[in-house]
């Protein structure tokens, strides 16, 4: 898959399986222009994220206590094509794009209506706990998230 590579507003990334987590804009998600502030597209990134890894079976409690590991982000690119407003219904999206020794890169989008707002390519990284250093993604979680990745 080519590095330049984006959900389509049908939330496909080439061959990878894509998940899709449905948001509301509240009025606390908007600024003085009655948008979704910039930065709250990053929430719901992360909330994507987080029930992406819980839709596979992995609770991020678990794998902190259990394998002494959690994902941190490394870098985020994102670009903003159009607004959402006050009460609009979204589509979060994520996808896998590669998966690297310690690192996922995943391509996410926010959509509404089928209708591209917001792309992102987001690069995680698999860390131990007690010193935050990457560590390799433990092959149980490599076996379920890297089914369909580039």
């Amino acid at each position: 898959m080519s590095g330049d590579e984006k959900p389509d507003p049908a939330g496909n990334v080439g061959n990878a399986a894509v998940f899709h987590w449905p948001v509301r804009v509240y009025y606390e998600d908007t600024d003085a222009a009655g948008v979704v502030y910039y930065a709250n597209y990053l929430k719901y990134f992360e909330r994507a994220r987080t029930e992406w890894l819980r839709a596979a079976g992995f609770d991020q409690s678990v794998l902190r206590d259990q394998l002494g590991v959690v994902f941190v982000v490394r870098a985020l690119a994102a670009d903003y094509a159009a607004p959402a407003r006050f009460d609009d219904a979204l589509d979060v999206i994520v996808a896998v794009r590669a998966v690297r020794g310690s690192v996922l890169e995943l391509a996410q989008a926010v959509t509404r209506k089928g209708a591209v707002l917001v792309t992102a390519t987001v690069r995680i990284v698999c860390v131990n706990t007690p010193a935050f250093k990457p560590v390799r993604i433990p092959k149980p979680i490599l076996e379920k998230l890297a089914m369909g990745s580039a």
